[in-house]
């Protein structure tokens, strides 16, 4: 492995520039559990930078391993280096450069497809959460619809624990052309309001699904809770009146797979 010992080294650019977005079609991969699903998955890692103190410790030596016999190039980085091509607060211990993974063309593949649309979500925690309890869930996919959160920036990716390079991805300009599509595909779209939908442990889940999540705050605007065939309310105890939006979209999508058997 070469050591990387200049934060002035082009590599260290290429990677500050790939976690700000502005590498065209690229992504950074931050921390051990990230690195090492992309490397079992079907994404194309193109440089692994790894921090020198770190390199023989238990978690990540097979991964540098690993990388080794795939033929990525794999370099050690001192911990000024990797200050600077982490970015997070406190380096992680390896980070990589890998191709993003194309858009899913199609989610609905079965008669009974269970597909998240998260709709404007603009933080890249809560993207990666969603997705995440999506694949945990077993829905079919998810839906970035409208403006909001990069699905494939780093703090999605490393939200999502992986799943954003696993689970299929549909990348939709709006949630109206979302919400199009699912009720072509013969989707009943249910979409989860604070008050005054249906008790969600009382309303039928099964089947064609497609479950809109709104955006932090401002949750769904109403032109999409006219579209739906449902709304749905989850029970809280006052003075609570809402609850994140990964978390509603955990409750309804496991309480979907519950229904489903």
């Amino acid at each position: 492995m070469r050591r990387i010992t200049s934060r002035q080294n082009a590599l260290v650019s290429e990677y500050r520039e790939t976690a700000r977005g502005n590498v065209d079609n690229r992504m950074l991969l931050d921390g051990v559990h990230v690195v090492a699903d992309a490397l079992a998955s079907e994404c194309a890692v193109r440089h692994i930078l790894v921090a020198a103190e770190a390199a023989e410790r238990s978690d990540i030596a097979p991964i540098v391993r690993r990388a080794v016999t795939q033929g990525i190039q794999v370099d050690e980085a001192s911990a000024m280096v990797m200050a600077a091509a982490s970015p997070v607060q406190s380096a992680s211990a390896i980070v990589a450069i890998a191709d993003r993974p194309e858009a899913a063309h199609h989610l609905f593949t079965t008669p009974a497809a269970m597909i998240a649309i998260a709709c404007e979500v603009q933080d890249p925690g809560n993207l990666g959460a969603i997705a995440r309890v999506a694949e945990a869930a077993g829905a079919s996919g998810l839906v970035v619809a409208g403006p909001g959160a990069d699905p494939f920036g780093w703090k999605a990716v490393r939200g999502s624990m992986g799943s954003m390079l696993r689970l299929p991805i549909v990348l939709c300009d709006s949630a109206d052309a979302a919400v199009d599509e699912a009720q072509r595909q013969g989707c009943r779209v249910v979409a989860t309001v604070p008050r005054g939908g249906q008790p969600l442990y009382g309303v039928s889940l099964e089947g064609a699904l497609a479950v809109l999540i709104g955006a932090e705050g401002s949750g769904l605007p109403d032109r999409l809770i006219n579209r739906a065939d449902v709304t749905v309310t989850i029970p809280m105890k006052p003075p609570v009146e809402s609850l994140n939006t990964a978390v509603t979209a955990a409750l309804i999508l496991y309480e979907a797979r519950r229904q489903r058997g």
